[in-house]
């Protein structure tokens, strides 16, 4: 979902460049300029090559998020409680497979095939948000998914409206839109559970939250100091805030918001920084992110071969829909 994808795209933006010509020159300072002056870049301009690979890396993994991250939810579906938290789940397993449609075209724009970006996804060489590689173990998981896993996504993603990349940027404004409304839902489940719930109920909210409150703080990133890519996205504009900047504006957020929910956040060394007018926190435990990222998380093999599974079963459809597609050009060529 996020911020994450610039964290983990190796090195290629840094990669030395060959000796550019005077003509290519010109287009870079044209290019630099448009970026200090805060313009959109489109799809037509020219861009240049590292750029229009960090771009691609990055939009394609926010992709893949939001279609893997479908899947911990939709383990839910049949379980849900009433009808009406099944109609709202649906709907937002609904709009999150929109969102994934909306960034792979806007990948797409940069001149790579949706084929390409998801067998790079089903291979394994490229990534998406480590939070969907955990699983959901119980009803109150899918309310703290809403409250904090698509809060922290609208909180990495709100600054993704103003990205330099038009066609980005333009996608990101629907999306934040409809994460809001999942961040809401997420938290009136809880809020039903703890204040309508039995005390069972409300245990299960607290380990819901135990369990996912520091894979949440992982979304934003590693700390800046070790984020060798972030400094070159801020400056090109696809970046506004930093990591650390937006891990402490959600940790402020969330330590109000568990206060109305009253449940405690994990977190023994959470406390109110007078000076800095910031909660301090606890350390995050990087090696499990690293673990995690790098394929050995609790759900990774099964939510890749899930998604593997998902593209092999829909062979068919994609084959008949590029029938049907020749089928009437040919039509239309006749009918000339």
């Amino acid at each position: 979902m996020y911020t994450q994808a610039m964290d983990l795209m190796g090195k290629e933006a840094g990669a030395p460049q060959a000796v550019a010509s005077p003509e290519e020159q010109a287009l870079q300072q044209r290019f630099d300029a448009r970026i200090d002056a805060g313009e959109f870049i489109e799809a037509k301009d020219w861009l240049p090559e590292n750029y229009r690979k960090t771009l691609v890396r990055q939009i394609s993994q926010h992709a893949h998020s939001e279609i893997v991250g479908m899947l911990p939810e939709g383990n839910w579906v049949t379980r849900a409680p009433t009808l009406k938290r099944k109609a709202i789940l649906l709907a937002k397993i609904q709009d999150e497979a929109g969102h994934g449609l909306y960034l792979y075209s806007a990948a797409e724009t940069l001149g790579t095939s949706r084929d390409q970006m998801l067998a790079a996804l089903h291979s394994g060489r490229a990534k998406y948000s480590s939070i969907f590689n955990y699983p959901t173990l119980t009803w109150a998981d899918v309310g703290v998914i809403g409250w904090l896993v698509d809060g922290a996504a609208i909180m990495n993603q709100v600054p993704l409206c103003r990205c330099s990349y038009g066609p980005y940027a333009r996608a990101m404004v629907r999306i934040c839109r409809e994460e809001s409304f999942h961040q809401r839902q997420g938290f009136d489940a809880l809020l039903t559970m703890v204040q309508k719930g039995t005390d069972a109920q409300r245990a299960m909210v607290q380990d819901a939250v135990n369990r996912w409150w520091w894979p949440s703080l992982m979304m934003f990133g590693p700390p800046d100091d070790q984020s060798p890519n972030s400094a070159q996205s801020m400056r090109w504009g696809i970046k506004r805030i930093s990591n650390d900047e937006l891990r402490q504006k959600f940790i402020d957020a969330c330590v109000q918001q568990a206060r109305v929910l009253g449940v405690g956040l994990p977190d023994p060394d959470l406390k109110w920084n007078e000076e800095r007018q910031a909660h301090d926190h606890g350390a995050i435990d990087w090696d499990e992110f690293w673990r995690v990222v790098g394929g050995d998380g609790p759900c990774n093999r099964e939510r890749l071969a899930a998604r593997v599974q998902a593209w092999d079963d829909g062979a068919w459809v994609r084959e008949a829909a590029l029938a049907h597609a020749e089928k009437q050009a040919r039509r239309e060529r006749a009918a000339a």
